[in-house]
């Protein structure tokens, strides 16, 4: 398990993170939210021992995790982190950048790891290639692999789909997070997209003014937004009565109290996101067609 208690870290006395505490167990997807800014990938270096902390501690099972104040090697072997910088070796293949630290000793199991790796981050049909020669997407899915390759107890990851392309995104996520779980490995994900989130997060970290803001499960989360800030990391929405509305929680009905001016329709796949006044401010609504601008539409607010 890991315990953080009371972690506190300044960059030359800017402070980064204030009295950070959490638990992660063995096995828990953990996924960290916040602003650019907020300091999501700073807490993911802390965690692994990059920097050494001003106040409180971290513990792994029964180790401390310490900063190169203690450690001349930063890391340990339980523990990997994948960055959004990687850290690749560009001139030997792929399947060679995943095997490089496994044992040269037992050949036929150094292989099929590597090939059970290959195939999790979907990279088969390129083992062979160079990593040089690969896109920016797919040298970030050679350095999960390689990450994976020592089987650790818990990963570190920072935005690990942000160079993805969208097609091949979904499908990646899903065996990505699907192996994590088979094999029991605590993952703490920092992250601004949803999709890494909903289905595979066990919990949600929201940063916000260097602290804590709330940790909870992603479904009460979206269920029950608290703040904007929780809101618009899931959806668009309004605030209506002091209440937030997501956009698909506004309907469009024959008449009501709520009268509002369509002002532009933008076209999002099976529906239309429909911005329009209200009461002089900006609402966003789903509706199933495409609204002429100044056309007047009831709304009715639909809980749940």
């Amino acid at each position: 398990m890991l315990h953080v208690k009371n972690l506190t870290f300044s960059y030359n006395k800017t402070p980064v993170l204030k009295a950070i505490s959490f638990e992660a167990k063995q096995g828990e997807n953990i996924a960290i939210i916040g602003e650019s800014g907020s300091g999501k990938s700073t807490l993911l270096k802390v965690l692994y021992g990059e920097y050494d902390l001003n106040e409180g501690h971290i513990f792994w099972q029964d180790e401390q995790i310490l900063g190169p104040k203690h450690n001349l090697v930063v890391g340990y072997d339980f523990m990997k982190y994948v960055a959004q910088e990687f850290d690749l070796m560009p001139f030997i293949t792929v399947e060679e950048n995943i095997g490089k630290f496994l044992s040269r000793f037992y050949p036929e199991e150094k292989q099929k790891r590597t090939d059970e790796l290959l195939e999790v981050v979907e990279l088969t049909n390129f083992a062979k290639t160079k990593v040089k020669t690969l896109s920016g997407g797919q040298k970030q899915r050679v350095a999960l692999a390689r990450a994976l390759a020592k089987q650790p107890e818990i990963i570190l990851l920072d935005e690990p789909f942000s160079h993805i392309d969208n097609f091949k995104k979904q499908s990646l996520r899903r065996s990505v997070f699907k192996y994590l779980k088979e094999n029991n490995i605590t993952c703490v994900v920092a992250t601004h997209d949803k999709e890494d989130v909903l289905g595979f997060a066990d919990r949600m970290i929201v940063l916000n003014n260097h602290k804590i803001a709330v940790n909870d499960f992603p479904e009460a989360l979206y269920k029950n937004p608290k703040t904007p800030l929780i809101a618009s990391f899931f959806a668009e929405f309004n605030v209506l009565n002091n209440k937030i509305i997501y956009a698909h929680q506004l309907r469009v009905v024959d008449k009501s109290d709520l009268k509002s001016t369509v002002k532009r329709s933008f076209f999002k796949g099976h529906y239309y996101l429909i911005e329009a006044e209200l009461n002089s401010k900006s609402v966003f609504f789903e509706y199933s067609k495409q609204v002429s601008v100044g056309s007047t539409l009831f709304l009715k607010i639909i809980e749940g």
